[in-house]
This record gives structure tokens, sequence and C-alpha cells, in this order.
């Protein structure tokens, strides 16, 4: 290898280690807290909602709302990113924040890997984010089959009649399928079957029916398999996928048997324990709420006493004539030795 070949590799080489990416955007800072939240999506059962476990960066727009995570923290391959923003606070013994819930917030999610650039622009009408510019077409992948979920979900609501369910079903499943398979990136493919296959909407029961006969979730696993041997969605999705046949193939099995005798005894026995479970709970609780109280001094009861009756701190202050930093000291012991995380759980204790 001669110098020139020599300084042309070291400089390939360190061209890949510098190599960043870089999301930029701007928020309305009239409309959101100015910190910015940079996740990585693992479990893609978690693609909505806000968990601490996921979030990798966070940053804070400036005075104009503009926004930039960068760095080469990020993997190789393609990974499933999300953005987001929202007006709930960290610092509530009572939030949700990190729980997987925010209802005050927006967000977005793209396919992007180490040496990626995607801006998003401000919109004009208050959303966060649009037309998102990106040299990489599968980062906007997940961007259209949002779009295209909306139009579905459109085409639904025209008529609620159980006709027009089964229409659409057919239709909307085959659609999303095809336009996944036509974007090319097995990620996106996921997306939509995370959509279709989840429990907590009505098309789950048609598509275990279209498990049955559609090749396209097995070819989907032979795909990730492929592109992202290593990835946790491709072990997810095995593992579900071999569920969901499971659960069929036992359906086959027991279609002569009479589930109802079953279920008839199942409710009776599930009557008489909730009824068994519910007085010894009532009696457990008056107990635990008496030796709850006992552990408190009497300023804590005093101060309980109030947030019981939905007084704020700022009241209780002025009802005891101390400092609103004593109240909080006071309020943080009583949770700690009550074993409660909010007032809501401490109300719930000595609520007879």
């Amino acid at each position: 290898m001669n110098v020139r070949q020599y300084i042309f590799v070291l400089f390939l080489i360190s061209g890949y280690a510098n190599a960043q990416y870089k999301f930029s955007g701007q928020i309305d800072k009239n409309k959101w807290h100015d910190n910015v939240y940079l996740s990585i999506i693992d479990d893609y059962r978690h693609l909505s909602g806000i968990y601490e476990e996921q979030i990798i960066d966070k940053v804070k727009a400036d005075a104009n709302g503009y926004f930039e995570f960068t760095g080469n923290m990020l993997e190789d391959n393609y990974r499933i990113y999300r953005i987001h923003v929202d007006n709930c606070t960290e610092d509530l013994p009572d939030n949700t924040h990190f729980n997987g819930h925010c209802d005050d917030s927006k967000a977005i999610l793209f396919i992007a890997k180490r040496t990626d650039t995607l801006q998003f622009p401000f919109s004009f009408d208050h959303q966060m984010f649009c037309d998102v510019k990106s040299k990489n077409e599968k980062a906007l992948s997940l961007i259209k089959i949002d779009s295209l979920i909306d139009e579905m979900k459109y085409a639904y609501s025209a008529f609620r009649s159980e006709a027009n369910r089964t229409l659409n079903n057919k239709k909307w499943f085959k659609t999303l399928q095809d336009f996944g398979q036509s974007l090319n990136e097995p990620l996106a493919e996921l997306y939509i079957y995370t959509y279709l296959s989840d429990r907590r909407n009505s098309l789950h029961q048609y598509y275990l029916e279209d498990l049955k006969t559609n090749p396209f979730y097995e070819d989907l696993l032979k795909k990730l398999t492929a592109a992202y041997p290593n990835a946790t969605y491709t072990q997810q999705y095995r593992n579900e996928l071999n569920s969901d046949e499971f659960i069929l193939d036992r359906g086959v099995e027991n279609k002569a048997f009479n589930w109802n005798y079953l279920l008839y005894g199942l409710l009776f026995v599930s009557i008489v324990a909730n009824i068994l479970l519910l007085v010894s709970f009532k009696k457990f609780k008056k107990r635990m709420s008496n030796n709850s109280k006992e552990q408190l001094t009497r300023q804590e009861q005093n101060i309980l006493n109030l947030l019981l009756e939905d007084k704020s701190n700022k009241e209780i202050a002025d009802a005891l004539f101390v400092s609103l930093s004593t109240v909080k000291t006071h309020v943080n012991n009583i949770y700690r030795k009550l074993n409660v995380q909010n007032r809501n759980e401490a109300k719930s204790l000595f609520n007879k």
C-alpha cells in the first residue's frame, strides 16, 4: 500500500469514527415546555407513551424554540426512535410523566441510525412537527404509515355497521400490509403489524383469522431475522408469533369442547372469591390505616388530616403557621411512612 492509499484509508476510518447523527427542529414554546426528549424504542409494544428507561437524551430548546440532538452514540443499524415534548412536570409526586402516560404531549416516531440527519420544521398551526426533511427515506416511513392509518380510521367511522367493519377489515389489512412491503424496510412492516395485532383495538380478532392463511407474518419474521438478527424487536416478534400461532392451534384442537360450562363455573368461583376478598380487604384496610396513623408524629397527623381534606400545601402551611418547605418535608415523610406515592393513594388508604 503506497502513502496515498494509506492516507485515503485513514481518512475513511476517521470519517466513520466521527460520523454523527443530527436531529433538529423547533417547538412552540408558548405551547410546550422547553424540554425535548430523544428515546430509543426497544419494545415495539411501547411505541406510544413515555418511558424513562427508553430515554437516551434530553435537551432544552433555546429562546426561539430550536432544539438539536447530535452525537455518535446511536447504533450503526436502523432502530426506531421517538422525539417528544410534553407539559407534564417531573417533580410532582403524583405525576405519571415517566410511567408511560402524559395527557398533554406530542411525539413523532422515525427510523434512523448513527449517521442520519433529520429536520423537524415548526408548523404555523401549533403542531410540533410537519414536513420532516431527511435524505433517508426510511426515516419517513413511519410518518407515512401514520397518515395511512388516519385515513383508515376515517373510513371506519363513516358507517358503524358490522358489514362496513368486515369489508374495511379485509381492505385495510391488505392495504397496510402491501404498503409496508412497498417501503422495503422490515421495521416499517413491523410497525404495521404492531397496529394490526394490538389486542386493544377491534382489528385483533381479524388479525388472528388473517394469521391462519396469510404468509405476510412468516415472511416478516424472515426479513427481520436477516436484517436485524440481534435486535430485541426480532426476538419479541418471534415470541409473539409463536404464542399467537399456538393459541390458534389449541383452538382447533378444542373446537368441539363446550367452553360455556367452564366459563359459567369460573364466573361463579370468581364472584364468590371477589366477595370474600372484598370483606377481607375492608378489614385489612381498616387495620392498616389505624396502624399507619400511629407511625406519624402529632404534626404529621395534623398535616395528613388537612391533606385528606384536599387542602393544598400552601393552605396547610397557612393553617398550621409553618413554612411551605416545612409542609413539603412533612408530606414527603408521610408518604414514606404510609408507603404511598401521592395524595390519591393516601386518601384511598383512609377512605372508609
